[in-house]
């Protein structure tokens, strides 16, 4: 073992393969903010047609400033984010970085990340005080980017697998739905779940339960323009005492491990579920052990997981489960909260999703 102090040997093929992550990490940070404005202002909609654009083409078409243009175009085509054709000096997307930067109903689209990752790094001077002094920050003293890039990040995920095969995967739920059966979405954001699953399953009611009342101001107006505003209803409520019910399936959407309190969650959940009902509890994908989450989907979930998640529950003097909870952590924190049956439904890439039983 090295004493304080000792020089250890330096392998210099090693030391350059660090350097290289470093440098490809200082690129695709800066890169990230400049996805982020491509998204704001529209750039990659504007290049997403058949024809490649010059930079000054393309700052025509957008309304922007050329010089600004020429810069972002080179380093979106350093980081592979567009194509570039050196004889013509035209820029392009390749059909799959245009369907996964610009069509937001597909399972592919990733551009609403770019919103999260803006928000959680300007949080950065708070997470660091609270590395120090303890505490945390809030969801809902975020920049207002988060509530965006959320509702943009995990909706297309949403509409992929939710009908087609999450509720599918519980015992006895999708019967219900398909009758008339009564939801709770708890955690539920901008909506985009619920009004998902009202627009499935049109016989059925559904509430909407967040405790950040700008983000339930617009899920109503989401319920409204989707025209399921007479079946859904949103309201401002804790996760530990959102109105009675007898709900015959209640959904935590990637916010369990979020949560202050997540045993009282689960025990309003219940109290309030049918008795022949189903939990539906959507996770990160994380592993049981640490190195397990030691992958691009593991850091990915871990950083967003410091900035935004564990220091959500910490502010609160909660358990922090964060967002690379394993499953046992998971089961437990159900467990305690009244349930006798849990286990993993199905999964995707990016998901675990759990059931809960009475």
């Amino acid at each position: 073992m090295a004493t304080a102090g000792q020089i250890r040997p330096i392998n210099e093929d090693k030391m350059n393969a660090f350097l290289g992550k470093v440098v490809g990490d200082f690129g695709a940070a800066l890169s990230s903010a400049l996805v982020y404005i491509g998204q704001k202002l529209g750039l990659y909609k504007a290049m997403a047609g058949d024809e490649p654009v010059t930079p000054a083409e393309l700052a025509q078409k957008t309304s922007t400033n050329e010089r600004y243009i020429c810069e972002w175009l080179i380093n979106q085509a350093a980081g592979g984010y567009v194509d570039y054709d050196a004889a013509s000096g035209r820029y392009s997307l390749s059909p799959e970085q245009a369907v996964a930067l610009t069509d937001e109903a597909s399972p592919f689209f990733v551009g609403g990340g770019f919103y999260v990752v803006k928000a959680m790094t300007a949080a950065v001077s708070r997470i660091e005080n609270a590395f120090k002094n303890g505490g945390g920050m809030l969801w809902g003293e975020h920049d207002p980017d988060l509530f965006v890039g959320t509702e943009r990040f995990f909706r297309p995920g949403y509409a992929a697998h939710l009908v087609a095969s999450w509720i599918p995967a519980l015992t006895g739920v999708e019967e219900k739905l398909k009758a008339e059966g009564k939801v709770a979405d708890i955690g539920c954001g901008h909506g985009s779940s619920t009004v998902i699953m009202a627009q499935a399953y049109p016989t059925s009611k559904f509430w909407g339960f967040d405790n950040h009342e700008k983000s339930i101001e617009t899920a109503r107006q989401r319920a409204k323009d989707a025209g399921v505003s007479d079946r859904v209803t949103f309201e401002v409520a804790n996760a530990s005492d959102f109105p009675d019910q007898q709900y015959d399936m209640i959904a935590f959407f990637d916010c369990l491990h979020d949560m202050g309190d997540p045993v009282s969650a689960c025990k309003r959940a219940f109290a309030t579920l049918a008795d022949d009902g189903a939990v539906l509890i959507v996770e990160p994908m994380a592993g049981n052990t640490v190195e397990e989450n030691f992958n691009i989907i593991g850091r990915t979930f871990a950083g967003a997981s410091t900035l935004c998640c564990t220091a959500n529950s910490m502010a609160l003097n909660g358990p922090a489960l964060g967002a690379v909870a394993t499953e046992d952590a998971i089961r437990d924190t159900v467990l305690a909260g009244g349930f006798t049956q849990f286990r993993r439904a199905t999964e995707t890439p990016f998901n675990r999703i759990f059931e809960a039983k009475r």
